[in-house]
């Protein structure tokens, strides 16, 4: 009895925090449980993702898309309750700073895309150079700000007569490195992206595109962004140029054509439900092993909902106030969204 000694003393704090209103997590296990130990884990980090994101400073380049309700954001809300601060950032400064990119920087970026990527032989000794400079200048802007995560508007950079070229191929790798990202001036995607790789990474930005009624699947893809550190092991990511321009820029507007990896993954998104409370939705899925497509310009994958049935996956999904950006997540992320929502005082939804 004196050796086993202590179970009272947990109910004791445990009563001690209900009443002060303080968020925890009790396991009750063997100390050596692998079970018990592993849910620790996921709950230690929920709990480290979550203190990140109260920190996490977001920078935002251009505005949100006109008409995209479902990312609209009061952003001292945000601040108030995730703890997340954004700053402007003027695609000016990206214009300014890409072109003054050293010209050494810029020669070793472009050595790393020929040695890391698979280069499309249409690409011009012009492409890689303006590429790379997008990049620092993205790359410059995230270490003086001290950002987190970033999000951008394509066609703010094509309003800009002297824009180069759209930083496509540094959205991709810089997820890779652990930098949010959204789309079209989502502060809460890119706020959600990098917390999501920080809960369990690798984590990438996504968008379900169109359906596969036949294989109960879905077809994941964006303009030009995804995290090259999901992507499938046994080929080079394509480097291409698109072909049709998404907005106006002097230069070609270079793409990393990502595939995810296939195997079991967690579809998720963060997102403000009734009464502008915050709700984290999530579904276990499997990444299929598909492409890269040939002739295909931007990153595409499939998903397949782990209920077998795209149909009431999806009805499940905008339910539940799905947004249409989201996330994909490698392996099974569910206990520790679960475990996130309850410390941010967020409604969890699983689908």
């Amino acid at each position: 009895m004196v050796d086993n000694h202590g179970v009272h003393g947990t109910q004791d704090l445990a009563n001690v925090l209900t009443r002060s209103g303080v968020r925890f997590h009790y396991v009750t296990s063997p100390d050596n449980d692998p079970a018990g130990l592993e849910e620790l884990g996921d709950f230690f980090a929920a709990a480290a993702a979550v203190n990140r994101l109260r920190s996490a400073r977001i920078g935002s380049l251009g505005y949100p898309f006109p008409g995209m309700g479902d990312f609209a954001v009061d952003t001292t809300q945000m601040a108030a309750t995730l703890g997340c601060t954004w700053t402007n950032l003027t695609v000016e400064d990206y214009i300014n700073r890409a072109a003054a990119a050293p010209g050494a920087d810029v020669a070793r970026f472009v050595a790393d895309y020929r040695r890391s990527y698979f280069i499309a032989p249409d690409l011009t000794e012009e492409d890689l150079p303006l590429t790379a400079r997008a990049e620092l200048a993205v790359r410059g802007m995230i270490a003086d700000q001290r950002l987190n995560a970033l999000t951008y508007q394509f066609t703010a950079f094509g309003e800009d007569e002297r824009t180069q070229t759209l930083p496509f191929v540094a959205a991709s790798r810089l997820m890779a490195e652990g930098i949010g990202f959204g789309g079209e001036g989502d502060l809460i995607a890119a706020a959600a992206t990098a917390f999501f790789n920080w809960l369990k990474p690798p984590a990438s930005f996504t968008e379900m595109f169109t359906i596969d009624f036949e294989g109960d699947s879905l077809f994941l893809s964006h303009m030009g962004e995804a995290n090259t550190a999901m992507a499938r092991r046994d080929l080079k990511i394509p480097m291409v140029a698109r072909p049709t321009p998404i907005t106006r820029t002097r230069g070609r507007q270079l793409v990393l054509v990502t595939t995810f990896e296939p195997g079991p993954a967690t579809l998720t998104a963060l997102t403000l439900g009734p009464g502008g409370k915050w709700r984290i939705i999530a579904a276990e899925a499997a990444l299929e092993d598909y492409g890269p497509l040939r002739g295909f310009f931007v990153p595409h994958s499939k998903l397949k909902p782990g209920s077998g049935d795209v149909c009431l996956f999806l009805t499940a999904y905008a339910t539940a106030g799905g947004p249409q950006h989201n996330a994909v997540i490698f392996g099974d992320a569910r206990r520790r969204l679960r475990f996130a929502a309850g410390l941010l005082g967020a409604d969890y939804c699983e689908v």
